[in-house]
């Protein structure tokens, strides 16, 4: 596999190990928060998946219409399918970004940028690796164990097999 395609198995896989343990945990902990991250557990974490749609749709065209408002609150097992299609998606994406050629439109904040295929794809990872970091914070601080999400944790789990 790519490394490309590498960073976003590990998004996805991260992600899903990230619901599953939320799942594990006692209801109040999905509206946990603490200072300095983007909101309560699960806001967060519906941010982070409707934030990908978005990218998606930008990278598979045409180009959907401004939102306004906050991203709405899903249910643990809506995101775990939000999560299985979307991975699915990527991969599509993936195999087909030599093709691709986004220009997002001009917003109130930014002027219109051409060629933002790459711009697509390097906010998508970075954008999930913080908000899961965030979310962790938020669990550690509020007394709730987080899950180990880092490349080692995936690549043992995934890629290593002792027995081979």
């Amino acid at each position: 596999m790519d490394p490309l395609g590498e960073a976003f198995q590990h998004h996805t896989w991260a992600t899903e190990q990230l619901i599953l343990h939320l799942g594990s945990l006692p209801e109040e902990a999905l509206t946990a928060s603490a200072a300095g991250v983007y909101g309560e557990v699960l806001a967060t974490l519906s941010h982070l998946l409707e934030a990908d749609a978005r990218y998606l749709r930008y990278l598979e065209g045409p180009i959907p219409p401004s939102r306004a408002g906050p991203d709405p609150v899903h249910s643990l097992d809506e995101l775990a399918d939000m999560l299985r299609d979307q991975a699915v998606r990527w991969r599509v994406v993936l195999s087909r970004l030599g093709e691709l050629d986004v220009t997002l439109p001009a917003r109130r904040d930014r002027p219109e940028l051409p060629h933002a295929t790459n711009l697509m794809v390097v906010q998508a990872l970075h954008h999930g690796n913080d908000h899961r970091t965030q979310i962790c914070t938020v669990l550690s601080v509020n007394g709730y164990a987080a899950p180990d999400l880092d490349v080692w944790s995936y690549w043992m789990e995934r890629r290593f097999d002792p027995a081979k």
